[in-house]
């Protein structure tokens, strides 16, 4: 039986509008959901909150029990998630195997929070017990994008729920099936009790309400950078926690001494995986310049070799991207780019919502598409002269999410790295990495901090309280 029958999805228990699930790669409708409205958003922070109060008081091993239960589940229907994937978000299977492998560890790495150390034993200057716990925060809502659904729901679900806390999730109507009733249907299955994750797809009106309710403490966002300062400011007028994973425009460096049989494919990836439509995409390459006009030549050669189509029924490199919107902000940069400057080595076109990757040399400071998340695959290609001149350039960013450094000298890498302010680096790889157990999160315009992944999930799902015991009363000067 699948998981995800459309003809049982919770579109009559939301009180807005219904609107249609379209796949991108053909503009034909999957299926109907309705949009969540103000009233909708209180009613399941509501239920959320009763619901978190048992959750909160079960032993750990149960909330650990069903977060693994949802891991196996992740594989066991596989399947059938990859297609709706591929179909709904415009993946390419190996980008939605992706999400499903990092899925089912963020689920296992969940459960296992559940039985991490909570607090400690404080020293007091009082003949009493002093002690810290790790508490639930109550009600965590998580505002989700469109780009890897699954993923970037289920890393802040996943451990809010195992650390005794229920969600109230918003993923994009776009991607509302994989990021969202998906999600909701393996929990269900994974023996998750009722009420304690519930999912409202919807735009703007709807996060702001989340935001705004006085009974859901903790807001996780995953979004565009702009998109996230209203988040936060809202937050804090609110009072509340607001942990923001925003936008990028990573750099890849290309040292003098870089292979270039190796560098290309790995920096075309970086640029072109899912689209370019990854907050950690390679945004902005520098390239020595000795190597400069090859590496121009070969990463141009390589986009033109790449073949882009519908990921479900054609052997694709790159599917279409999300929407049409979405084509006409890349294909505008790309545009005002070559306007002001920018040679265009390849791309630059697109049919329907297939757009070609597309390299730009010749960049500046200014240069549209170089000084802006383009979040579509464009890869501007820039030079530099020594290593302090590359990380001027890198630096020179309001973004500092990933950093990627090519060398034969890793040594050279990480001392090159260290004098750029970023969240993430890899040397010799490319900017687009992820892991479950690694802390995520960038710096500046990238958000605040590393608020997801391993432990740093118990900073960003609980509160620390304070408690002492004393065996009597103790006397007082009045």
């Amino acid at each position: 039986m699948p998981l995800l029958d459309p003809g049982t999805w919770q579109s009559r228990t939301l009180s807005g509008p219904e609107y249609a699930v379209i796949e991108p790669a053909t503009g034909d409708p999957l299926g109907t959901l309705a949009l969540a409205t103000e009233q909708d958003v209180s009613a399941a922070a509501e239920a959320a909150r009763d619901a978190q109060r048992e959750w909160g008081r079960l032993p750990h091993l149960v909330r650990a029990r069903a977060l693994r239960q949802a891991g196996d589940l992740l594989t066991e229907h596989a399947d059938e998630l990859r297609e709706w994937i591929v179909r709904e978000s415009g993946s390419v299977p190996g980008k939605a195997d992706f999400e499903l492998h990092v899925a089912a560890q963020e689920c296992y790495e969940a459960a296992a929070l559940a039985s991490r150390p909570t607090g400690q034993v404080l020293p007091s200057e009082a003949p009493r017990l002093s002690y810290t716990r790790r508490v639930p925060v109550g009600v965590v809502g998580v505002i989700a994008p469109f780009n890897a659904p699954l993923i970037l729901a289920i890393r802040s679900v996943a451990p809010a729920l195992a650390l005794g806390n229920a969600v109230v999730l918003k993923p994009d109507p776009r991607t509302a099936v994989c990021g969202g009733v998906a999600l909701a249907a393996v929990l269900a299955e994974a023996g998750l009790p009722e009420g304690l994750l519930h999912v409202l797809p919807g735009g703007p009106d709807t996060g702001r309400a989340l935001v705004a309710d006085p009974r859901v403490p903790v807001i996780s966002f995953t979004g565009s950078t702009e998109a996230g300062r209203a988040v936060g400011e809202a937050a804090g007028r609110h009072l509340k926690r607001a942990h923001l994973e925003l936008g990028g425009n990573s750099a890849l460096i290309v040292l003098d001494d870089a292979d270039l049989d190796t560098v290309i494919p790995t920096a075309a990836w970086g640029s072109f995986f899912h689209q370019g439509q990854i907050c950690m995409t390679t945004g902005r390459h520098l390239v020595h310049e000795s190597l400069y006009e090859e590496y121009v030549e070969r990463l141009a050669a390589k986009a033109d070799s790449l073949a882009v189509g519908d990921p479900l029924r054609e052997q694709v490199h790159l599917g279409p991207v999300i929407d049409a919107t979405q084509l006409a902000k890349v294909h505008g940069l790309v545009e005002s780019s070559t306007t002001d400057g920018a040679r265009l080595a390849a791309g630059g076109t697109y049919e329907r919502l297939f757009y070609r990757p597309t390299v730009l040399a010749g960049v500046h400071d200014d240069t549209p598409a170089y000084t802006e998340e383009v979040f579509g695959p464009v890869a501007p290609v820039r030079s530099f002269r020594t290593a302090e001149e590359a990380a001027a350039l890198a630096g020179r960013s309001p973004y500092g999410l990933c950093l990627g450094i090519v060398t034969r000298d890793a040594a050279r890498g990480l001392e090159l790295a260290e004098r750029i302010p970023t969240g993430i680096v890899h040397i010799n790889d490319q900017t687009v990495n992820d892991e479950a157990v690694a802390p995520f999160g960038g710096v500046a315009a990238s958000g605040t901090g590393a608020r997801f992944g391993g432990e740093a999930n118990l900073e960003a799902f609980t509160d620390v309280r304070w408690t002492t015991v004393r065996g009597d009363v103790p006397e007082y000067p009045f």
